[in-house]
């Protein structure tokens, strides 16, 4: 996978987008290749086209999955996984959902503003909604989702 994941960030980063995540799952007897992809403000449907129709191409010619596969393209969605301690960075003052490996005050599930993320800390701090920061590690992070807001 290591160099079919070099050539679809390749692809993704020549149509200036960034690539967020690569799934390759089966579905019954069916193998599907999902890659997500994302930039500043956001994706759009000739974006997806574009990567999906550069990514089969290039895909087929280097004859990179040996099998029947779907390759499907999209964006992550408004309410997009945090998987890396960039994401907070990059999503401070949102809303988010955290489920924590670990209980902090006898709970395990959060919702709360991101009102910092420390790099070398790797820790991030949240406002709860009833005005409590807490500050969690990332390495007890179990989940944690952007919140779509109204």
């Amino acid at each position: 996978m290591g160099d079919i994941k070099d050539i679809i960030k390749s692809v993704v980063n020549s149509c200036d987008l960034e690539l967020d995540n690569i799934e390759y799952i089966t579905h019954g007897k069916r193998w599907i290749l999902r890659i997500y992809i994302d930039r500043e403000g956001g994706v759009t449907l000739d974006d997806c086209t574009k990567v999906s129709a550069r990514l089969s191409r290039i895909l087929d010619a280097e004859d990179a999955i040996p099998h029947a596969y779907l390759l499907e393209v999209s964006s992550p969605g408004l309410d997009r996984l945090l998987k890396r301690m960039e994401d907070f960075v990059k999503y401070k003052g949102r809303l988010i959902k955290i489920n924590t490996k670990i209980p902090f005050n006898k709970m395990t599930s959060f919702r709360g503003r991101i009102i910092s993320a420390e790099m070398e800390a790797a820790k991030i701090t949240i406002e709860t909604e009833d005005n409590n920061k807490i500050e969690i590690l990332f390495s007890d992070i179990a989940k944690a989702r952007l919140e779509v807001e109204f």
